[in-house]
């Protein structure tokens, strides 16, 4: 990353102002960090593989997003299986992660401002990676503003969260660190896409009788409910899975 930073020229609009003062690339800016080995890696193991798609190669294994939220995961899966399907010429970022945009944080002391990420999908989870060389138990702490938490974030970690739903910011580093971060996410606005049947909502709209707009309407308010409870239990989670990950 700090190779990439150095061979990049950064323009004020590449400076992500209302996130914080770093430069931000999103996929498709950096073919050099999209095809870096490293990050296939850890977008892999940020999504893992679902345990409804047996026709995933031996070589993935159960990661993050799989494991802990098995029902959201499978949820995503659907909707980019469709998704990528209809749309056969878009390039996936990572052909091993669930996430359709990521985006590269190269600072070189990424330390976001309070903020959601408001067009991510709205109950979804948006993966976090942090990097770089910087004291964690000092500074680069994760903020969770609505949960009241403070949280030590290591680089070398990735951490899942409803980005879109949460306010969360980090704690500066000290002069002379330097902090990094790779995040993956999907827009809202996809999986809004592929359920209106690939087209745009006004579009789906008119396409819909009086009763077929209320019945939307109804499916429209509880969207968020039905998303939550997609959320996974801690009594549901593989055990045993996280343990040997952890080995």
């Amino acid at each position: 990353m700090e190779d990439a930073l150095a061979s990049c020229s950064i323009s004020e609009e590449r400076r992500d102002r209302r996130r914080g003062n770093f430069a931000s690339f999103s996929t498709g800016q950096l073919l050099s960090l999209l095809s870096n080995s490293a990050f296939t890696r850890l977008a892999g193991f940020a999504t893992g593989a679902s345990p409804y798609r047996t026709q995933l190669p031996t070589s993935f294994y159960p990661g993050v997003f799989a494991n802990w939220s098995p029902h959201l995961y499978e949820y995503y899966r659907i909707n980019m299986m469709a998704f990528y399907r209809r749309n056969p010429t878009l390039k996936r970022p990572f052909i091993n992660s669930i996430w359709s945009a990521c985006t590269f944080n190269l600072g070189p002391q990424t330390c976001a401002l309070g903020h959601r990420d408001f067009a991510n999908l709205a109950f979804g989870w948006c993966a976090i990676t942090a990097l770089g060389n910087f004291d964690y138990t000092k500074g680069g702490h994760l903020i969770l503003w609505d949960c009241r938490l403070i949280i030590e974030f290591p680089p070398g970690c990735t951490i899942l969260i409803p980005s879109a739903a949460i306010f969360h910011s980090n704690i500066p580093i000290a002069e002379g660190e330097r902090r990094y971060s790779f995040t993956q996410y999907t827009a809202g606005g996809i999986f809004r896409w592929v359920q209106h049947g690939f087209q745009t909502n006004k579009n789906y709209q008119r396409s819909l009788s009086k009763a077929g707009k209320r019945a939307a309407f109804k499916a429209d308010a509880k969207r968020w409910e039905d998303g939550v409870n997609l959320y996974t239990y801690k009594d549901e989670v593989q055990i045993d899975s996280v343990v040997a990950l952890r080995a």
